[in-house]
């Protein structure tokens, strides 16, 4: 004897195990995503830690003394900002920050540039988390942290925490 029907899914049947799994993969992206923001935030403080390595190695250089950039500058710019005038050849630079341009890495310390010498003694590095509303501030005097960002302010390098 033959069966007359084939054996298999029906159409309707297809459809639903579709649309199932096409619930189930946004749900899976959308929790990723402070997962991915938290990811991207832990990079940030990795980072502006290097920046801060390096300024102590230039430092210990340099007779104690940190680049003079009393203007806030970006951190991983080559010309004009600190990775510059640290001399290196490879920056860090925000994850977001080709999304973004509020998401920077800045530098500012107390000095200036004097007769082509650095004469700053103290500095501030930080970043916009992306998690919360706060900053991540590493300053020469060894405070880390978090700071708001209603309403912060770094002036002549003095450290905001």
């Amino acid at each position: 004897m033959t069966n007359k029907y084939k054996v298999g899914f029906t159409l309707i049947e297809l459809l639903v195990v579709i649309s199932i799994i096409g619930v189930l993969a946004t749900l899976a992206l959308v929790s990723f995503g402070p997962a991915q923001k938290q990811a991207k935030d832990t990079q940030r403080k990795s980072d502006i830690k290097q920046y801060q390595n390096s300024l102590e190695m230039f430092a210990s250089k340099g007779n104690g003394l940190y680049p003079g950039e009393n203007s806030t500058v970006s951190a991983d710019s080559t010309s004009g900002g600190l990775c510059g005038d640290l001399g290196l050849t490879s920056c860090s630079s925000d994850p977001k920050k080709s999304v973004d341009a509020s998401y920077d890495y800045k530098y500012q310390s107390d000095g200036s540039v004097s007769n082509g010498t650095s004469v700053a003694t103290k500095y501030v590095l930080w970043a916009k988390l992306e998690n919360s509303t706060n900053y991540w501030v590493n300053c020469s005097n060894g405070k880390v942290g978090t700071k708001a960002q209603s309403g912060f302010s770094v002036s002549g390098g003095t450290c905001p925490l």
